[in-house]
């Protein structure tokens, strides 16, 4: 007898977005004017969408990895998820993305130092132009208990971390977000302990979930997403996915993030997705589709276990406190 075992990211059949859909889905983001081939027309949802704004060396299309061709439910449209968005440099609210348009993206360059064989600068063009571009479509989770799915166009983590060249002393990577208060008013607010800033294990920079964003839905990133260049790591809450990168860090010591600096008690460093262990002012166990009405069970690191379960101990048993905190 054959047994099917389905994979532990998978939804029920019901709640995955049709074959004949997906498979079409260029055609009909073309159709709705939202496609890769109006990179020289205006964005719809008031972001940066023109080849002349975006990174020189942005590619137009990418190749549609097929390890992430389906997150197993159906991609949030565009409109929703460019006009929700937490990016608190710009403001506290979801709607940033008319204030997030301030940011000037041209030029951008990214510091690479620390525990490294060369330290050095490198602006998001070179990146993008020597890098392993491809698209991705993947869950996201926030802590706030809502979700989303995206598709990403990017690189994997990795990759940088190979150009970096880091030290066998390094043994975290700390990203730091821009700083400039005339332009985000956010950071006028001295309360938060601005710049912006993550960081992982080098085990996890390695995995190949850890992705590097750079455009999403076929056009350069918008702004509202973290433009130019974004970490996006499926399987932790979305806290851990810092945008507008400027600084990479080889470290031996475990960085301090943002949100941990404020309220460890809430916010901590691993921050792996796990609905058993709940937020201190809120229940993990379920979640809130973007755009839908639906909420459906959230999974231990947001599905992605069978690619991440072996960087944190003997599971399913050993879960709780460590992976949350």
């Amino acid at each position: 007898m054959n047994v099917i075992r389905r994979p532990d990211w998978a939804l029920p059949e019901s709640a995955a977005t049709p074959e004949a859909v997906f498979l079409n889905r260029r055609s009909i983001l073309r159709g709705m004017g939202l496609g890769a081939g109006l990179l020289g027309g205006a964005s719809l949802f008031g972001a940066a969408a023109r080849a002349d704004e975006g990174p020189a060396a942005w590619p137009g299309t990418a190749p549609l990895n097929p390890d992430f061709a389906d997150a197993g439910r159906a991609v949030t449209p565009e409109d929703i998820n460019s006009t929700y968005n937490n990016f608190y440099e710009f403001g506290s609210q979801k709607q940033i993305y008319d204030a997030a348009q301030a940011l000037e993206t041209r030029g951008w360059t990214i510091k690479i130092d620390g525990l490294v064989e060369s330290p050095t600068e490198i602006s998001t063009d070179d990146l993008i132009a020597s890098a392993p571009i491809e698209e991705r479509v993947v869950r996201h989770r926030c802590v706030e208990a809502w979700s989303m799915v995206a598709p990403w166009i990017g690189f994997p983590l990795s990759a940088l971390v190979e150009r970096a060249r880091p030290l066998a002393s390094a043994k975290y990577l700390r990203f730091e977000t821009f700083k400039d208060p005339d332009v985000a008013r956010g950071q006028r607010q001295f309360w938060y302990p601005w710049p912006y800033v993550e960081g992982v294990t080098m085990a996890e920079a390695a995995n190949p979930l850890a992705f590097l964003v750079v455009g999403a839905y076929g056009k350069v990133l918008h702004n509202q997403f973290g433009a130019p260049i974004r970490l996006h790591l499926p399987w932790k809450f979305g806290f851990k996915s810092i945008k507008s990168i400027v600084r990479v860090s080889f470290v031996e010591e475990r960085p301090v993030s943002f949100w941990e600096e404020l309220q460890s008690a809430e916010y901590g460093f691993w921050a792996n997705v796990n609905p058993e262990v709940a937020h201190p002012r809120w229940s993990q166990a379920t979640e809130r589709v973007l755009g839908t009405d639906e909420r459906v069970p959230t999974q231990l690191w947001n599905g992605y276990g069978a690619q991440v379960a072996g960087m944190y101990g003997d599971l399913p048993g050993e879960v709780g406190e460590r992976f949350w905190r």
